[in-house]
This record gives C-alpha cells, sequence and structure tokens, in this order.
C-alpha cells in the first residue's frame, strides 16, 4: 500500500495545450471564422497571451493587417488588478472606423480584458468580433468565436515557462 501524497503537493488540473495541438486549434478555429462569413480587414492580438494566437490566426486567414493592444490584468495564477488596463505601446486606431476587426486572445477567462478591449473597439467604429483558443463558463463576455470550452486553468506551450533570469537555472 502506497501512501497518498499531501494535497498540498499534487499540482492542480490542468487543459494543457502542446505545440503539437496549436496549430489544429488555430485552424479549427479559423474555420469557425471563416463559415460564419466574417471576413477581417485586421487581426488585433491582445498581447501577450494573444500575440501568438493572433498571428498564427493572420496567417490561417490570409489578413496582412495585424496589430496589437497590451492589457494587462492578470498578474499570476488566479492573482489580477482590480480592473485590466491597456499598456503603453498604444496601437493607433485611426485606421479602424468601419474595418472589420477579429480580436484575438488565448482564453476569455474573467472576460474583462475582452470586454475591455471590444468596448474600446466599438468606440473606435470598428466592426469587431472576437476570437479565443478557451473560454471559461464564468466569463463576462461569450466570444464570437472559441475552440474550446473549459474550467480549468490553462498551460499555453508559450507560456509554460518561467521567464529568463539573470539568475542560476536547475539545469546549469
Amino acid at each position: 500500500m502506497s501512501a497518498e501524497p499531501a494535497p498540498s503537493s499534487v499540482p492542480p488540473e490542468r487543459e494543457v495545450l502542446t505545440w503539437a495541438r496549436f496549430p489544429v486549434a488555430i485552424r479549427a478555429l479559423a474555420e469557425r471564422v471563416v463559415s460564419s462569413g466574417f471576413v477581417p480587414d485586421v487581426v488585433v492580438a491582445v498581447a501577450r497571451g494573444g500575440l501568438v494566437p493572433g498571428g498564427a490566426m493572420a496567417y490561417a486567414l490570409g489578413t496582412k493587417g495585424v496589430g496589437t493592444l497590451n492589457v494587462e490584468f492578470y498578474t499570476d495564477i488566479g492573482r489580477t488588478l482590480d480592473d485590466p488596463r491597456v499598456l503603453p505601446p498604444l496601437m493607433d486606431t485611426s485606421e479602424l472606423p468601419g474595418s472589420k476587426v477579429l480580436v484575438v486572445d488565448d482564453v476569455a477567462d474573467s472576460g474583462r480584458t475582452l470586454d475591455l478591449v471590444m468596448r474600446m473597439l466599438a468606440e473606435q467604429g470598428a466592426d469587431a468580433r472576437s476570437a479565443v483558443l478557451y473560454t471559461k463558463p464564468r466569463s463576462i463576455v461569450r466570444p464570437d468565436y472559441s475552440w474550446c470550452d473549459t474550467d480549468l486553468w490553462i498551460t499555453f506551450p508559450w507560456s509554460a515557462e518561467p521567464p529568463v533570469t539573470g539568475a542560476p537555472s536547475a539545469d546549469a
């Protein structure tokens, strides 16, 4: 009989998106956008989590216009600022009125970041729709396009490792 690990040593259950599954997810998401008849003039990636999906989505849709909006909300797993905030550098939105814009992010978790970005673009007169890889049930915004629903914390391949610092690594 083996002892069960202490509850604090058991890692939380997670949804894991691998680099191998990523192109499948983006392709499926792009197919949902295309099948809806929406043809974006511009893809806006919500940085940082939406940078990789946004670039991949622009390629999948053949969209040449790509921009980014830098929004900070999550500070750590399950920890957020009081409100999402846009960080510099700011995207020039002067050309967006009347444009079809696809906003791409990695996840609609609380939905507050996506809500902020969608409101900003609507105020600029853009015809904006949203696409995310994952949607959480608690999101205050239901994205127009989503690849998968989950209530688990998600590990993305581009953010699975801690940042590189000047400190020596355990592998050294």
